[in-house]
């Protein structure tokens, strides 16, 4: 393949593990701090008072995101390793056996049968070889592709506490309503919403514009349960 083809057929790094975290930490950093902020501004309280709520939600949400994708994907990871424990047994008891799996899997993708026999003989000489392709086949992942349960809890925690940070931002800075913060949280909403697009298949305007209504619908439903339990408990 040329440079110039080569060039042209690029793919973005799918298996690192930092995308979703990422996203999910900024958006849900946003929108519930935003929500907290909100339920807290709409039961009257002094700005003070929501700016502690606002940094006790930053501090409790981005060590609880964090602590909550380590485990997460650390146990995964737990996972697929021990399976492939099992499968790097299988390739060491029974060669034959797993070489007629694999022969299989090329002759049911069309490859005539004794090509097909020759093509897994080939790669399974190579045991980390063999191992990848058997993952890959069995499992659908691939040993060098797990993503990090580090990467992905500072990913989380990062993406969190920055979400976190723009509704409480203009109370920091003295503001004394619910406006200002409101605005600036919706537009991070709209902003990361657009942002995301450059990664998917979805327009900047739509996915921006679904994030803004979903913060937006719920600040407006905190914000009124926050009045409520206000005026009831007040």
């Amino acid at each position: 393949m040329s440079a110039s083809a080569e060039s042209h057929h690029r793919h973005r790094d799918v298996t690192g593990g930092w995308l979703r975290p990422s996203v999910f930490g900024a958006m849900d950093g946003l929108v519930s701090n935003l929500g907290l902020i909100s339920g807290v501004a709409g039961s009257s309280a002094s700005s003070h008072a929501i700016a502690v709520a606002g940094m006790a939600g930053l501090a409790a949400g981005a060590f609880s995101m964090a602590a909550g994708e380590y485990t997460s994907v650390a146990s995964q990871r737990e996972l697929v390793l021990a399976e492939l424990d099992v499968e790097r047994r299988e390739l060491r008891s029974h060669p034959s056996d797993e070489l007629a799996e694999l022969t299989d899997v090329y002759v049911r993708r069309g490859v005539e049968p004794g090509l097909a026999r020759e093509v897994a003989r080939q790669l399974s000489a190579d045991p980390e070889q063999a191992l990848e392709i058997h993952a890959r086949e069995e499992l659908g992942v691939g040993p060098s592709d797990l993503p990090s349960p580090t990467v992905a809890a500072v990913s989380s925690f990062g993406s969190f506490a920055i979400g976190a940070l723009l509704p409480l931002l203009p109370y920091l800075l003295g503001a004394t309503s619910l406006w200002p913060a409101a605005l600036v949280a919706l537009g991070g909403l709209f902003l990361c919403g657009a942002v995301v697009a450059r990664v998917t298949a979805r327009s900047w305007w739509y996915s921006g514009l679904r994030q803004l209504v979903l913060g937006a619908g719920a600040a407006g439903l905190t914000y009124a349960l926050g009045a409520l339990l206000g005026t009831s408990l007040g």
